[in-house]
């Protein structure tokens, strides 16, 4: 997918022959994600897709679950996360985040007290207790804040062009947002909801304040283009 994965397992069963087994399918689930869903191999399920050489219908059944996520994610986002936005289909934005809470699960199904998977910084949390520092975008090396998990289950995305250029568009013009924000992170249970989460809340730009206060079990925290900041309510609680 273009990025770094790193694994942080803990417990007892850490290190057995069942849990190396887990983390080998952990990884092979992340490679053929890659290979289903990549958008830049020709030879994937979802290149093929878009170029009709291939149904629905004659895809692995993760391709339909992903898709169905997307739409019900356009859907609660009003349109701002799409995997059309661009014309042809890409699941892109929810994809990563749906693969690495899917390995991470997968891990903690081994017996593991505590399952930490990062994805190119879109993390899954499984136990703890866990601190996660968020890189500042406008100050390399610095933190803008830290995220605590005691135990249970947390995800966090973040969203913004400090690593990758802008990426995010707004899906209604096809450019970057009026309004960008340098980065915003979105925290909840699922990283699959983070991660579309805070795609669609990046593209959003000003607005993304006031529909994440709406938004039931989503937390977050921005930085403004300017170096501001600011949280929802319940962010750190």
């Amino acid at each position: 997918m273009g990025t770094v994965f790193s694994f942080d397992v803990r417990g007892p069963e850490a290190g057995t022959p069942r849990s190396r087994a887990a983390l080998e399918a952990a990884v092979a689930s992340l490679h053929r994600a890659d290979e289903v869903f990549s958008a830049y191999r020709g030879d994937s399920q979802l290149s093929r897709l878009v170029r009709g050489d291939l149904g629905l219908a004659d895809c692995d059944p993760e391709v339909r679950e992903v898709l169905a996520l997307c739409d019900d994610a356009e859907r609660l986002t009003d349109g701002w996360f799409s995997a059309r936005y661009a014309g042809p289909l890409d699941p892109t934005g929810l994809v990563k985040g749906w693969a690495v809470e899917r390995a991470a699960r997968m891990m903690a199904s081994a017996g593991a007290d505590a399952v930490c998977l990062n994805g190119g910084g879109d993390i899954q949390l499984l136990g703890g207790p866990w601190r996660v520092g968020i890189a500042h975008p406008l100050r390399p090396g610095e933190l803008a804040t830290v995220v605590e998990a005691a135990s249970g289950e947390l995800a966090i995305a973040t969203s913004g062009p400090a690593e990758r250029g802008c990426h995010i568009l707004d899906p209604r013009t096809g450019m970057p947002p009026e309004s960008a924000l340098a980065s915003i992170t979105v925290v909840s249970r699922s990283l699959t909801d983070a991660d579309t989460w805070a795609t669609a809340a990046f593209a959003m730009g000003d607005r993304a304040r006031d529909w994440l206060e709406r938004l039931p079990g989503a937390e977050a925290f921005a930085v403004t283009a300017d170096g501001a900041t600011w949280q929802t309510t319940g962010f750190g609680s």
